[in-house]
């Protein structure tokens, strides 16, 4: 396939993401739909650019074990807490679904404890815990799920998202940009690659969530609807670092549509 064809697969497949993270998040509430639709986007990209239809599989089958396997290597790269911890997230979540019904209303956190059984302080830090999720890609990357009755409007802003994706990618630091290739790009795990990097597991993953930040910065600053309102930057590397990463990507896409509203609205270019 070529890059028109690639792409055009990519775009017909995005429900395909969507489905796939409502199906997750039904099952473990604590996630974040947005983390797991950047990972999904991502994985659905590379899954386009690694299928060979003469092998006689459909392409759906192939992305969704490609899509899966991606969530599935998330989740265990950013599994922090210890079983314990976990149980205690599921049973806390449980108890405050339950309580939310009875009383029609979220439960305060002494509710919460008294129900558990435990001290306020546990059942704050389980709530704490069961918030603590992965960086994403913003709900910028999020808009990748679109509807199967899209419109040519939102389908070209799509595959614009999808090549404005893969340029943000490729204006990270030497280093960032490596990990997030071999990640994303080349199904490492963060074990692997901290292995050859001779770094540490936390390290790979801490320079990992820093890039997504960072992409995360450069999609919201291109897709902002009002190019001058104040935006608080998600990533933490130095103003000088962040300006230049934001400069490099402009470049690499110096001549697109730069802002979404202009392509939904053609008068406001």
């Amino acid at each position: 396939m070529n890059k028109v064809e690639r792409d055009q697969i990519v775009v017909n497949n995005l429900p395909l993401v969507g489905y796939l993270v409502s199906e997750l998040c039904a099952k473990a509430t604590h996630l974040s739909r947005d983390d797991l639709a950047s990972v999904g986007a991502l994985a659905l990209i590379t899954s386009a650019e690694s299928y060979d239809p003469s092998l006689g599989v459909p392409f759906g089958a192939y992305a969704r074990r490609r899509i899966t396997g991606a969530f599935a290597d998330e989740l265990r790269s950013n599994d922090w807490a210890p079983r314990s911890a976990r149980k205690r997230i599921r049973e806390a979540l449980a108890v405050q679904e339950t309580l939310t019904g009875a009383l029609l209303r979220p439960p305060t956190t002494d509710e919460l404890a008294a129900a558990m059984g435990v001290d306020r302080a546990t059942a704050d830090a389980a709530l704490a815990d069961a918030s603590r999720t992965v960086s994403s890609l913003d709900d910028n990357v999020a808009d990748f799920i679109v509807s199967r009755d899209e419109t040519p409007e939102t389908a070209t802003l799509a595959a614009e998202r999808i090549a404005y994706l893969r340029a943000s990618v490729a204006s990270l630091p030497e280093k960032m940009r490596y990990i997030i290739e071999q990640i994303y790009f080349e199904d490492r795990s963060v074990k692997d690659l901290a292995e050859e990097l001779g770094s540490t597991h936390s390290a790979v993953s801490q320079q990992r969530s820093e890039a997504i930040r960072l992409m995360q910065d450069g999609l919201a600053t291109h897709y902002s609807d009002e190019p001058d309102a104040a935006y608080t930057p998600q990533s933490r590397v130095s103003p000088n670092r962040r300006t230049a990463y934001l400069a490099t990507l402009a470049d690499q896409t110096m001549g697109g549509i730069t802002r979404a509203a202009r392509l939904l609205d053609p008068a406001a270019s």
